[in-house]
């Protein structure tokens, strides 16, 4: 085992002394312990040594520290006191290490310890030392040492209280406060008032300063002093012998100074000192606020300060009845003010009911939403045409997890709100309420009447709801799309999400004719066409014959624009069935739905002027003057071409064709027709 290692080469003797002295040891019975080493000399070191980690052997040790037994004690500690300090700085007990030193008289090493290793009980040890030093004589580094354990307030004048002259300079030369106030004290207690005096001034001890001063008479001196120090105990105690001399200003006064409001309050009450009353009032505790309120409510008069003093001292109850029974609608403002959701809701139902009955709407709709009468300030709300603001509109929103209302309750609420600020036009507002009801559909309409496209798009992509899909895109269509690619792709997606196939396929037959319209592109018209064909198909309309009667309408159109497309295409290579083509066109009676006149008139009039038939070209412009009558011909014939056909006719350029800006009657337009002609039919 751990506890006999080493012990192998020992006698028979040896080892079973060492084994009693393990078990009694451990049993705790050192009596017997003792006993049993007391024959060993050898194992003795080498046995101890191997308890060296155990705290018990330190305990151990420390008993036999304490045992009078010259002979054991000798053997195992007066005879080992390096054994003994080696033991405890192995087990780390330098609490004990610092016993063992101060019972061994090793002041040096137990304040070494002590400073380096047991600092909680430094200033113990320095006490310890002090009180060694003390009775030994040597006063000096007693005092030292009662400094540095902090006891010198108490044990120094303790110590040299037979030598009053040392005592004092000692007291000089610390210069402490506390020990400044203590030579006071004795200083009084021996009657030497004017030296209590300059040192209580040291210490800065008012309190005794005034308190000696009235005692001495000299209570003016004692009031300049509390003036100057403000101390609350000093101007209590001057306050009482002014008091006691019945001097109740001055007494209000210092009262009011160390704070004891409830004394200068009585003061007031038993000498009517109003105006005073009610200043140390409102400085003081509610409780007070209230006792004062209760005098002025008694005597009848300054009803107004009553109902201030209530109100200030959350009394509310009681300041509003008294206020609605004096008639102090000014108070009533200010007690209304300080109303909050935890007030009485039957006193803030009163006060509503007031605000009402002198058309101060606003305030009255304050307090109905603190009393949480959210239909109440509704309907006040509709009736007086009030604003709801964001704020207003958030304390009428009750949360979900509250219990004032059910869910379908709270639902009807916030749909109420949101129409009265439909009503007022604050969509935005209304769009936050409907959503907060669950009603998206009233909310997109809400934010449709807004027009804040940006909001708009996100609410769609958020809900994903295919109403909402399909509103929004039917609301972008309504923007300039055609400039702007980012609505245009949004219409697109919009559609795609909300399944309306056949609203897209109408979208993008429109985007056909832009593309005709406006940049004379049949290859972007044709695609989108196609598109077009592709989403009706698709789509499930409630009238299949509708339905087919469209698709057949978008064939049509397709056929047509692949014929014109054609046409253009072959001109470089086959010109004559490229107007052969053009020319059919012209003979189709729908052509016109899909393809302006003025792009196939413009092709046939810009091919016979390049061959040089000028008078086919002039015949094509006239029929251009007959279907567009009003179109600046230069938009489908360059000005050259034109310029070419007057001279290849013969016509002068002062009968040009182009049309003016001012609109002729049909007479007119009959007239210039048939002088056209006639020019034409000439040689």
């Amino acid at each position: 085992m751990r506890d006999f290692v080493g012990l192998g080469d020992c006698d028979k003797a040896t080892r079973d002394a060492m084994l009693n002295f393990s078990f009694y040891l451990t049993a705790g019975d050192m009596n017997e312990a003792f006993k049993s080493i007391r024959l060993i000399k050898s194992g003795i070191e080498c046995a101890l040594s191997k308890f060296a980690d155990d705290t018990k052997l330190c305990g151990s040790v420390d008993t036999l520290e304490g045992r009078n037994e010259p002979g054991l004690a000798g053997v195992c500690v007066l005879s080992f006191q390096e054994d003994a300090e080696r033991l405890y700085k192995n087990c780390k007990r330098y609490d004990l290490l610092n016993k063992f030193f101060q019972a061994s008289n090793q002041w040096q090493k137990a304040i070494e310890t002590a400073e380096a290793h047991d600092r909680v009980h430094l200033r113990t040890t320095y006490y310890s030392y002090a009180k060694y030093l003390e009775a030994i004589g040597e006063q000096s580094l007693a005092l030292t040492h009662y400094e540095k354990s902090d006891t010198h307030r108490f044990e120094i004048p303790r110590m040299l209280s037979e030598d009053l002259q040392a005592l004092e300079s000692y007291v000089n030369k610390m210069k402490d406060k506390n020990l400044w106030k203590w030579w006071a004290q004795y200083l009084e207690s021996q009657s030497e008032m004017e030296s209590a005096l300059k040192y209580y001034a040291l210490a800065q001890d008012y309190f005794s300063l005034v308190r000696v001063h009235c005692f001495q008479g000299n209570i003016q001196k004692a009031a300049e002093i509390a003036n100057e120090t403000g101390n609350w105990a000093a101007s209590y105690h001057l306050a009482r012998q002014y008091e006691s001399q019945d001097e109740i200003k001055q007494a209000v006064h210092f009262y009011t100074r160390a704070q004891a409001f409830n004394n200068a309050i009585r003061l007031c009450k038993e000498h009517n000192l109003d105006d005073q009353l009610m200043n140390l009032a409102l400085l003081s505790s509610p409780e007070d606020m209230i006792e004062a309120a209760c005098y002025y409510e008694e005597k009848g008069e300054q009803m107004d300060r009553a109902v201030m003093l209530y109100h200030k001292a959350g009394h509310f109850s009681k300041a509003l009845e008294l206020a609605f029974g004096t008639q102090q609608f000014g108070a009533l403002q200010l007690i209304a003010e300080d109303l909050d959701e935890k007030s009485d809701p039957a006193v803030l139902a009163r006060c509503s009911d007031f605000f009402i009955e002198h058309a101060q709407y606003e305030k009255a709709m304050e307090l109905l939403l603190t009393a949480k009468k959210y239909h109440e300030a509704l309907q006040l709300c509709l009736k007086q045409n009030l604003t709801i603001t964001e704020e207003m509109a958030e304390k009428m929103t009750v949360s979900k997890d509250s219990k004032d209302l059910s869910e379908e309750s709270r639902r009807e609420l916030l749909e109420q709100i949101a129409n009265c600020c439909m009503r007022q036009g604050n969509y935005h507002l209304a769009t936050k309420k409907y959503t907060q009801a669950g009603n998206k559909l009233k909310a997109m309409r809400a934010l449709l009447k807004s027009g804040d496209t940006e909001k708009i798009v996100f609410f769609a992509g958020v809900s994903r709801q295919r109403e909402i899909y399909v509103m929004a895109a039917n609301y972008l269509q309504s923007l300039d799309w055609r400039k702007d690619p980012e609505i245009m792709k949004n219409i697109i997606s919009f559609y795609t999400k909300g399944r309306a196939l056949d609203l897209l396929a109408g979208f993008y037959d429109a985007c056909a004719q832009v593309e005709i319209d406006e940049y004379q592109n049949y290859e972007k018209a044709q695609g989108a066409l196609t598109e077009a064909y592709k989403c009706l198909s698709k789509a499930k309309t409630r009238s299949p014959l509708e339905q087919e009667s469209k698709l057949a309408h978008l064939q049509s159109k397709l056929t047509l624009i692949k014929r014109f497309i054609h046409a253009r295409r072959v001109y470089c290579e086959d010109s004559k069935e490229a107007v052969r083509q053009c020319e059919l066109l012209l003979a189709e009676q729908d052509y016109d739905t899909i393809i302006r006149h003025g792009d196939i008139l413009g092709f046939l009039v810009e091919h016979y002027a390049q061959v040089e038939e000028f008078h086919m070209a002039y015949q094509y412009l006239v029929e251009m003057q007959k279907r567009i009558p009003v179109t600046n011909l230069s938009y489908y014939v360059t000005q050259q071409t034109l310029e070419a056909i007057h001279r290849g006719t013969g016509i002068p350029v002062s009968q040009t064709l182009l049309p003016q800006p001012v609109l002729h009657s049909s007479m007119e337009n009959k007239e210039m027709e048939e002088e056209v002609a006639d020019e034409v039919e000439e040689p």
